[in-house]
């Protein structure tokens, strides 16, 4: 039988992941690469089971994963090793959540798929992790820069400007299979480059 959820079994099972994975994003701050790849393989759960608490349906928790990791990404710098990952990582899967969730209820039939969505988290009384957060940034626009032609399309019309695929669409001549076909690989290509996944096939027509 499967134990309750708050029982001081699980809690404690929490409390030392949490440990755990605080400790592996504090090594990897220090650019310890195998660190890094245990927290994005590890934190994918969490990020599963407090976005399905936000509402996310499960056609569409995966998006909320891409988007998540990236803006971890993107973040990493921020993070203080004093507190807790759990915590931390939490709050941001709840806003990107809530903000996936906005735009579908908003836009409705006009399909929107967004889950390269980018966001940084402001710290002026940290200029040092204000650099290092501007360099992520730039370093991952750099990546997006990079990639085929088709797939930055999709990257540029579909995740930054945050188009429907509909308008998407119409505005490259693409297909919205292609678009989305385009955008998954663009994803996968950005995650292998962050050292998450192999590097993937070519583009859709």
């Amino acid at each position: 039988m499967r134990a309750p959820e708050h029982s001081e079994d699980a809690l404690a099972a929490r409390a030392d992941a949490d440990r755990r994975l605080t400790a592996a994003m504090a090594a990897a701050q220090t650019g310890d690469r195998v660190a890094y790849e245990l927290v994005l393989r590890d934190c994918v759960p969490l990020v599963k089971r407090i976005a399905r608490q936000q509402g996310a349906s499960a056609d569409f928790l995966d998006d909320v994963v891409q988007d998540v990791l990236v803006t971890l990404h993107g973040a990493r710098a921020t993070f203080d090793p004093s507190r807790s990952f759990s915590a931390w990582l939490t709050a941001i899967t709840q806003r990107r959540t809530i903000d996936i969730l906005r735009k579908r209820g908003r836009r409705g039939a006009r399909e929107v798929y967004a889950p390269l969505a980018l966001e940084t988290h402001p710290s002026p009384d940290n200029p040092e992790q204000t650099a290092m957060r501007r360099a992520d940034a730039a370093q991952l626009h750099a990546f997006v820069e990079s990639l085929p032609e088709t797939q930055r399309e999709a990257v540029r019309s579909l995740a930054l400007e945050e188009n429907s695929l509909e308008d998407a669409s119409k505005a490259t001549g693409r297909t919205k299979t292609a678009l989305k076909v385009n955008l998954h690989r663009a994803i996968k290509t950005l995650r292998a480059r962050m050292g998450r996944d192999p590097e993937p096939g070519g583009d859709a027509p």
